[in-house]
């Protein structure tokens, strides 16, 4: 069984995520699709336990927070986006909502859970895709051919999955949210950026750049 997530009116959601600290402002079109989003993982996490204890009380910031913070990682020429593992939606949904121009697919291999995403997706109003598929190598079949971003936030993707992906979509650049340790990376694949994120002493957003996508300095946002 999962946790009860305390309920929350629009204004306090949104109150919680600019308390926790916004990377740009957001219309009110956003906040009300998140917002939608967070009613139904309330009615749903009891039983799927989309999310954990540990952050029933700190839900707002730890994921929608979390997930908004990737947003200056975004190029406005990227056009397609696969979030491998979305579970409930983090970051894939959120990001949707906030760049409603992204292709957004959500990629989820247990079925109650690709579910509830269906269920989300068509109460907010966003147009993602939700894939019921597993990331294995060989990839399953209906991965988009191509992307210019992959995000995993809930999952460490294995060295093999990533050169899969990466020979899908030999542009993609890589967000995985991580802690101190970085993800174990196939060899020329390389940290490209930092996002450090708020509210915390060791978690960041790290951008991954394969082979093909040039040799530009790293760099760490703060």
């Amino acid at each position: 069984m999962g946790s009860v997530l305390p309920s929350l009116t629009s204004t306090e959601f949104q109150q919680q995520l600019v308390d926790f600290g916004l990377p740009e402002p957001l219309d009110s079109t956003v906040f009300e699709a998140l917002h939608q989003h967070y009613e139904e993982l309330c009615r749903w996490n009891p039983r799927l336990s989309l999310v954990g204890p540990s952050s029933a009380e700190d839900g707002v910031a730890r994921h929608y927070g979390e997930a908004l913070a990737a947003l200056p990682l975004i190029r406005e020429s990227d056009q397609i986006l696969m979030d491998v593992g979305t579970g409930g939606g983090f970051p894939g949904f959120v990001i949707a909502a906030a760049r409603p121009q992204l292709q957004v697919h959500l990629i989820e291999p247990r079925q109650k859970k690709w579910a509830f995403l269906r269920t989300a997706v068509r109460k907010s109003g966003l147009s993602c895709q939700c894939l019921n598929a597993r990331i294995d190598v060989p990839l399953s079949e209906g991965i988009p051919a191509a992307a210019d971003l992959v995000t995993c936030r809930a999952l460490a993707l294995p060295p093999t999955a990533i050169v899969e992906l990466h020979k899908l979509s030999p542009k993609a650049r890589f967000l995985f949210w991580s802690g101190t340790s970085l993800p174990h990376l196939p060899e020329g694949f390389r940290v490209q950026r930092e996002i450090a994120l708020p509210m915390s002493d060791n978690r960041r957003i790290v951008e991954i750049l394969g082979p093909e996508n040039g040799t530009e300095s790293t760099s760490r946002i703060h």
